[in-house]
């Protein structure tokens, strides 16, 4: 098992706003742009293969939020014009220590681990998870929006998986998604969720695509 011990220091840091990425998931991401090239292929060559992913800060432009997301490369292929797809699969979060200035064409960053032991370890439980409640919920927000899901999978993923698969698909804003993010527990995640997907039901605004 990983330990923060064997995590280390210095990651390159990727900012996309409303991508979120949470320990234990798997994030699909398309990598094209000049510099992010560059970091993947300097990340393949090092023995973590950690990419940090990060949220702008909506408040402050040029600024990042000071809490994010490593996840280790686990699958990549390359397109025929020299794209990349990846798979990042999320490791812990971690806080924004400092930016390294200069030396590569993209952010890399002095990050600490610490605080974020929870994400190291086994799945996380809900154990007061009203799975038939939230699902009611859940139905309710994805009409109003016009969103559609496999139902009998969803019904059927464990509680993290549910929880987690959730907070990083559904179309919440940036502020919101870094929300999700930071919750301490899954148990905080799931009531995090819960709100907002009331607040936003009873908002009676219009939602925007799921992120691809």
């Amino acid at each position: 098992m990983i330990t923060q011990a064997d995590l280390p220091d210095r990651i390159p840091v990727f900012p996309l706003p409303g991508a979120l990425l949470l320990p234990r998931a798997k994030l699909p991401l398309h990598i094209f742009e000049p510099r992010y090239l560059a970091m993947l292929d300097d990340t393949l060559k090092t023995s973590h293969r950690l990419i940090g992913m990060i949220q702008p800060r909506e408040d402050e432009a040029g600024t990042l939020n000071s809490i994010g997301c490593a996840g280790r490369v686990t699958g990549f292929s390359e397109t025929e014009d020299g794209r990349y797809m990846i798979t990042l699969s999320g490791v812990s979060r971690y806080r924004l220590r400092s930016q390294i200035e200069g030396f590569t064409p993209y952010i890399r960053a002095d990050v600490d681990w610490s605080g974020f032991s929870r994400d190291l370890g086994p799945v996380e439980q809900d154990p007061d998870f009203g799975r038939e409640t939230f699902l009611g919920l859940l139905e309710r927000f994805f009409d109003v929006r016009g969103l559609s899901t496999d139902w009998e999978s969803l019904k059927e993923a464990e509680d993290e998986l549910m929880i987690n698969s959730l907070s990083m698909l559904l179309p919440f804003d940036t502020g919101d998604k870094q929300a999700l993010l930071e919750a301490p527990s899954l148990v905080d995640r799931r009531e995090t969720l819960s709100a907002l997907m009331e607040f936003a039901l009873h908002s009676g605004e219009d939602g925007s695509e799921i992120l691809q």
